[in-house]
């Protein structure tokens, strides 16, 4: 039986891989996990409507391997009831630990109220931590931004308090805004605050594409509050390489394409078996897109990608790049 996963007593500084739709499925975690084995990887954003309504579609995406562990499943919506009934599911399929989306920016989820839509209401907020944190033994954690429209420092701590006291585990916080989605940069002076009032462990989530901008960010500029652990989503994308990088501190030399190629076919192999041939091409070209990326000719490189009807094709692609490029 494994340990019973606890965030207080993890090594500091942890990382986290984000939750991010249409990337961090299994194949994906497993990619992850396969270079920097002490990553905490969180599951895409799972629907409680969908997983109440029995999606078959949606109950597949809470299938684990056994090397993803720790896993924290990631689920979004506004029901208490709903969060309720999806966690006895992420029970039996053996999650660690169940994440509560009230971060995610996109107009169609905020537009139902779910998301970054809950930070409007800090009652509703603790409501759905309260009712999960009563009726499971998972640790439940909440990953939300700084604001809806703006950030306001007393709305944002009454949030933030109302969390903790429902009984949120730890908490993961975006330096942006739902307004700003991903643009301007990320201000984590706000996750420094929320360090300094809380007690349970604080994420800091936002532009972090170097280990350089991860030490950086780790601690405050005064070197008074260091957080607790930061997540990494968007820049691993294609360059999953760079967790690991993040664990050590230091930039590691630069892979050529031939030496990322096993890891790249990898993936590719994984996520056929996970969705079989056809939707295995269609998940990855997003991936495939990202680990390509910046190479000679990758606009060439990436229409045949696109266009490629089979595995054989894409890793016929694959090495032709490594061969022209080597």
């Amino acid at each position: 039986m494994p340990n019973k996963f606890s965030w207080k007593k993890l090594e500091k500084p942890f990382v986290c891989l984000a939750p991010m739709a249409g990337y961090t499925d299994s194949a994906y975690r497993q990619i992850v996990k396969g270079i920097a084995p002490k990553t905490i990887c969180y599951s895409e954003l799972t629907s409680i409507n969908a997983l109440e309504h029995g999606s078959k579609k949606t109950e597949k995406m809470l299938e684990i391997q056994p090397v993803e562990h720790p896993i924290i499943m990631q689920l979004f919506g506004n029901d208490p009831d709903y969060f309720v009934q999806a966690s006895k599911k992420l029970e039996k399929a053996g999650a660690d630990g169940i994440d509560i989306n009230m971060g995610c920016p996109a107009p169609k989820i905020t537009k139902s109220c779910y998301g970054s839509a809950i930070l409007k209401d800090p009652a509703l907020a603790g409501r759905i931590v309260e009712a999960l944190s009563k009726s499971t033994s998972l640790p439940i954690s909440v990953k939300m931004r700084i604001g809806y429209s703006k950030y306001e420092e007393k709305h944002f701590v009454k949030i933030i308090e109302t969390i903790q006291k429902a009984g949120a585990s730890a908490i993961t916080i975006h330096g942006r805004t739902t307004s700003q989605a991903y643009s301007g940069e990320a201000d984590f002076e706000p996750i420094y605050l929320a360090k300094s009032i809380l007690k349970i462990p604080v994420i800091g989530n936002g532009d972090i594409d170097s280990p350089e901008k991860a030490v950086q960010r780790l601690t405050s500029p005064d070197g008074k509050i260091t957080l607790d652990g930061l997540m990494i989503g968007r820049a691993s994308i294609g360059n999953p390489w760079l967790l690991q990088e993040i664990f050590s501190s230091k930039p590691q030399p630069e892979k050529t394409f031939k030496q990322k190629l096993p890891t790249i076919k990898r993936h590719l192999s994984l996520a056929i078996k996970l969705y079989g041939e056809r939707g295995g091409l269609l998940e990855m070209r997003k991936h495939l897109a990202g680990y390509i990326h910046g190479i000679p000719n990758a606009s060439k490189y990436r229409q045949k990608i696109m266009q490629s009807e089979s595995q054989k094709d894409v890793l016929k692609t694959l090495s032709e790049i490594a061969k022209e490029i080597a």
